[in-house]
């Protein structure tokens, strides 16, 4: 509504002058003359070429030039001129408001007003977040015309990379913006729901892979482009975009950029070696102890990594042109990588020296991680909680500390903000508590199975298995590994304490209505959107549900460490995990623990027993030697009569296995074939999992333990009080995990398949 009449005299006079200034400029309608005054080449400077017009012919009255810069709004909404985007997101005439105010009275009021409903009946939408959808809209409509439901996808990846392209800092708002348009049935069924999968790029074919290094020989990149094609269909998809890069990149694009103008794979000895030279040392910048930094050349650890994808490139074209030499055959020469100089076995031994200190560093100090993350979860759901009973303004204490709740007018309805009067900063703690779970997740879960970080991710809702015994229809729960580096499933025993934590997970993540939430999840690797699944590692962003990557695991974990105090012996910094350390852990303590390595090897997935050892730290070169040995024997005295399907009395010993586990006060957990490594003094043993309902009678052992302690050292009986202590420590420990696990039963949630 117009306000007075004074400024719709001041509208019309500007509109007036608008007017002039483009009739001052060559065209045949008044977009073409819009484009011939410059203003939109000048970007957000385009001020100054409709001031000098304005000098030259109307005075300097002050009130005309932000008369005529309001005018230009009203002339674009009405359809006059169409800017470009980039100018419309550069320029500051176009307001957050004023664009979008003036698009709803004259153009699509109806498309507008429902945007504007939509967003503001979002809960994970913040008002901010609800105007910049607006805006964003707006934008849209202005520089291509029509109504709000006539803007396609490309119209919003144009805009977005205008955005990008200006350094336009616009926060936020881009999810909600796309997932607005996209429930409002603006775009086709077949375009994805979210922006995220919009705007990832999905493999790229060998041309691009190549492409992306910009070879001068186009006959060397036909040769790499071929080579790839003819290799693919034995690759995965990471191994070809690695073999790209090590022969387009760091092979003969360095060739070419210091020698111009080669045209040969027949590299003269001199070329040959100051590439290898070149590959093998970086440049780095380092800090020295007086705090000066400076520049200083190391050697590259991973250089043999790119010799022996180009010795391959040089053998298989040699191979090829045998069976196809007029395709092949031009282009044989020697290898410029010798046989001995992709030999990696000193590489490999100093690897796992690395490892095994790596290892030694971390493994005592486990348990202190855990305790770690698991206080700061805690910490962060009792601050989170506190701040949500909390009016804003008002302060409020809990885990320790003392916090004002922020008033944020514009924030979204589902953030809890809260000032520190210490520090003085500003917290998230909707956030906080939530990277806070989630890094408690992974750290049990990883250490509790040994599982990569790629299968933590695919860890779903029917990943959660049962057995029933035949038997005595005891349910025994299974952790079902989906196929990942080595293609082949494989099923875990879920312990008490793991199935507590997955059942934490669940509860967090399910909805209202009790399903899992499905999403679908990006391979990084294979760069591939996998279908919708009920996926456990899945969290709130935007207002959108997504699962959680791998990037964003690491940077938990990191969090989490800087809250530990722990330091790194090595750097004197905070001390560093990574998904994979977690893998060396487990199998280093259940190796230790008396498991034996071919079961380890199994419960890992490995198909080499011998990639078992390696990730197993301080173990005894004799003891390997003689497990090896013994299997050797084995095999060699094995009849082959024992490859066969079992018999039923095989299989009935194999199930009464799972019979024998029940023990008065709990169950034993040890492999099927494997001895009681602690002749049956259960409550010694770390593979017994106690009954929470045999609490009472572990109590009454400790006191029973406790009072023949001190009749043994009356009498005098030194050796028997030293083995009743080892008891006694097992039964106080068992009833502390009895004590961690807050009930007496879990609920997995396992997914139910209903028949019709």
């Amino acid at each position: 509504m117009l306000a007075t009449a004074s400024s719709q005299k001041t509208r019309v006079l500007g509109l007036r002058l608008l007017l002039d200034w483009l009739a001052d400029h060559p065209g045949q309608t008044w977009q073409e003359r819009w484009q011939a005054t410059g203003a939109e080449a000048a970007g957000s400077s385009w001020r100054h070429i409709s001031a000098g017009w304005l000098r030259d012919n109307s005075g300097h009255a002050q009130w005309r030039q932000p008369a005529l810069s309001a005018a230009l709004v009203t002339a674009i909404c009405a359809d006059l001129v169409r800017p470009a985007l980039s100018w419309l997101v550069a320029d500051s005439t176009t307001g957050k408001g004023a664009l979008p105010r003036n698009m709803a009275r004259s153009r699509d009021p109806e498309g507008l007003a429902r945007l504007r409903t939509l967003c503001e009946a979002d809960p994970d939408a913040s008002p901010a977040a609800g105007k910049l959808a607006l805006w964003r809209s707006s934008l849209i409509i202005a520089a291509k015309g029509g109504m709000l439901a006539d803007i396609a996808v490309g119209d919003v990846l144009e805009l977005l990379d205008a955005e990008r392209d200006g350094h336009r800092k616009i926060t936020g708002g881009t999810a909600v913006f796309y997932r607005k348009l996209h429930a409002m049935g603006i775009f086709s069924a077949a375009v994805p729901a979210t922006l995220q999968e919009l705007r990832t790029a999905g493999q790229r074919t060998p041309d691009e892979l190549i492409d992306r290094y910009q070879l001068t020989c186009r006959p060397v990149r036909d040769l790499l482009v071929d080579y790839l094609r003819e290799r693919q269909p034995a690759l995965d998809y990471t191994s070809l975009e690695s073999l790209a890069h090590h022969l387009g990149n760091r092979f003969w694009a360095d060739i070419e950029r210091h020698h111009p103008g080669i045209d040969s794979l027949h590299l003269p000895a001199e070329v040959a070696d100051a590439w290898k030279q070149r590959l093998r040392s970086k440049t780095t910048t380092v800090t020295t102890h007086t705090g000066d930094k400076k520049q200083v050349t190391v050697e590259r650890i991973s250089y043999r990594e790119c010799l022996t994808p180009v010795r391959a490139f040089y053998l298989d074209l040699a191979h090829w042109a045998v069976e196809d030499p007029a395709r092949w055959g031009p282009w044989v020469a020697p290898s410029p990588v010798g046989q001995e100089e992709i030999n990696r076995r000193k590489t490999k031994r100093r690897h796992k020296s690395k490892m095994d200190a790596r290892t030694r560093e971390r493994l005592p100090v486990l348990p202190v991680l855990v305790a770690a993350v698991d206080r700061r979860r805690k910490d962060a759901g009792a601050l989170l909680q506190a701040g949500e009973q909390a009016h804003p303004g008002a302060s409020f204490t809990a885990a320790g500390q003392t916090l004002l709740r922020s008033i944020t007018p514009h924030a979204a309805t589902n953030k809890i903000w809260a000032d520190d009067p210490v520090t003085g900063t500003r917290r998230d703690l909707t956030l906080e508590e939530d990277h806070a779970f989630w890094a408690f997740a992974a750290v049990e879960v990883l250490r509790a199975t040994g599982i990569r970080i790629e299968e933590l991710l695919e860890l779903s809702h029917h990943s959660l298995v049962q057995y029933r015994l035949p038997t005595t229809g005891e349910l025994v729960p299974l952790l079902q590994i989906a196929p990942s580096k080595t293609d082949e499933e494989r099923l875990l025993l879920v312990s008490p304490e793991l199935a507590d934590v997955l059942s934490t997970i669940i509860c967090r993540i399910r909805r209202p209505s009790g399903a899992v939430p499905l999403v679908p999840a990006y391979d990084t690797k294979e760069c591939v959107w996998s279908p919708p699944a009920p996926l456990l590692f899945q969290r709130r962003i935007e207002g959108e549900t997504r699962a959680i990557t791998d990037g964003s695991i690491r940077t938990m974990l990191t969090a989490a460490l800087a809250h530990t105090g722990l330091i790194d012996p090595a750097t004197g910094g905070p001390l560093h995990y990574t998904p994979h350390d977690f893998r060396r852990l487990f199998l280093t303590d259940a190796i230790l623990n008396g498991l034996p390595p071919h079961i380890a090897q199994v419960i890992a997935g490995h198909r080499d027993i011998n990639v078992t050892l390696g990730y197993k730290a301080v173990y005894p070169d004799e003891a390997i030697q003689s497990h090896l040995a013994f299997l050797s024997r084995r095999r060699a005295l094995r009849p082959s009569e024992e490859y066969r399907v079992p018999t039923d009395e095989e299989w009935q010993e194999f199930l009464g296995h799972f019979e024998l586990r029940k023990v008065a006060t709990g169950t034993c957990g040890r492999a099927f074939g494997t001895p009681c490594i602690h002749e049956h003094s259960c409550l010694r043993c770390p593979l017994h999992w106690p009954s929470p309902d045999q609490r009472p009678r572990i109590a009454e052992i400790r006191d029973n333990l406790i009072a023949r302690i001190a009749e043994a050292e009356r009498e005098g009986w030194l050796g028997e009080a030293e083995g009743l202590r080892i008891s006694l420590a097992g039964a106080e420990d068992k009833l502390a995990q009895i004590d961690r696990r807050s009930c007496t039963s879990v609920d997995l949630g396992m997914p139910t398949i209903t028949t019709r």
